[in-house]
């Protein structure tokens, strides 16, 4: 948590910069493919609903969620992150309340909410992903549903490159090793996990959910964006985005 948090802390500024327009300030978008909420209805009807979104960054999908009449709050590890919320909130006028926490220990009680939502946030990024997804049924009610996005887990075979050279696989998908970057003295300063499909359904139904939906989205028609190795070219072949449907039995 220390690399993730310092890390955000140092990105959060160019991060914005670069993806801030194809974010918007009140948007929902669960990937680089630009799949919107505001048409994919994943979620459902959010209206008087009380929502959490986890990894929340800059608060773009939980400021949309507001304006769709749910009752919403992010959680965030970056305080960089929480600042560029407060200035989205200011231009917007739409204000997001947010908590910085650790998603590992989720500062709400038991039963508190009824979605719980990450379009990228924490779960890529947290060693105990079991962790977290046990934390979000605890502070679920009964029946209420985890819609969480990550990395398409067949893209670690692949080079992060938007071109050609990102459609030859290099590494073995059943390689769980995270991927880590270290400073000069050896300290990790970025850290990210990887797990396969069937590890996300483990994860997921051991934590007691039912898994109930799993959408790979495709590229998004007039979406030009290149985002790391995400590009029109290489999403129209493979998939890069993952999103799990995690429900509560009642």
């Amino acid at each position: 948590m220390r690399a993730s948090r310092h890390w955000w802390d140092g990105a959060a500024d160019a991060y914005q910069a670069e993806h801030g327009e194809f974010l918007g300030d009140a948007r929902f978008i669960w990937g680089p493919e630009g799949l919107d909420e505001a048409w994919a209805r994943l979620l459902g009807d959010v209206e008087g609903r009380h929502v959490l979104e986890i990894g929340c960054g800059a608060g773009q999908c939980g400021r949309w969620l507001l304006t769709q009449g749910a009752t919403a709050i992010g959680l965030e590890l970056s305080g960089r992150q929480l600042a560029h919320s407060r200035e989205l909130d200011a231009r917007s006028g739409v204000r997001l309340p947010v908590v910085q926490a650790d998603a590992v220990h989720l500062p709400f009680a038991p039963g508190s909410f009824d979605l719980v939502c990450s379009a990228y946030g924490a779960m890529p990024f947290v060693a105990d992903a079991g962790g977290v997804l046990a934390e979000v049924a605890r502070v679920l009610r009964p029946g209420g549903r985890f819609v969480f996005s990550v990395s398409h887990p067949i893209r670690w075979c692949f080079l992060d490159e938007p071109g050609e050279e990102g459609l030859y696989a290099v590494s073995s998908y059943f390689d769980r090793r995270p991927y880590v970057e270290e400073d000069a003295d050896g300290t990790a300063v970025y850290v990210e996990h990887h797990r396969t499909v069937g590890d996300w359904v483990r994860l997921i139904t051991g934590a007691g959910f039912h898994l109930t939906d799993l959408v790979e989205p495709e590229w998004t028609v007039g979406n030009e964006q290149v985002w790391g190795g995400w590009s029109p070219h290489r999403g129209d072949i493979i998939p890069g985005t993952a999103i799990f449907t995690a429900t509560l039995p009642s």
